[in-house]
């Protein structure tokens, strides 16, 4: 494994900056979300979906911080880690549709 050094710790430092970038687009993007909520007319999202959204966006963090770092157990991760794609998959849904129903629209009609 030893030859392979300089290619695993370019890697691994790679990841620790992509880590860093990600972290701080998190926090733009949640203080965007909080900004246009605030600059909206609110007839535009009368029906709650940015709302919705915006506190699915924090369902959506807990869980990933479960799934990730604080669960106690394999299986919690796990399950957390499902129940994060999940709602992420929803969160893309609501913003796409601009309903809360997101992607059951399509199912209801």
């Amino acid at each position: 494994m030893i030859e392979f050094y300089a290619q695993i710790k370019r890697v691994h430092v790679a990841s620790v900056i992509a880590s860093g970038h990600l972290f701080l687009m998190r926090g733009l993007l949640l203080s965007a979300a909080f900004m246009l909520q605030t600059i909206i007319p609110r007839g535009l999202y009368s029906n709650g979906w940015l709302t919705l959204k915006l506190v699915l966006l924090v369902v959506y963090v807990v869980l990933g911080s479960l799934a990730l770092k604080r669960g106690r157990c394999e299986r919690t991760k796990t399950v957390t880690f499902a129940a994060a794609a999940v709602t992420y998959v929803g969160i893309i849904g609501i913003a796409h549709l601009h309903h809360p129903l997101d992607w059951l629209c399509y199912l209801v009609g």
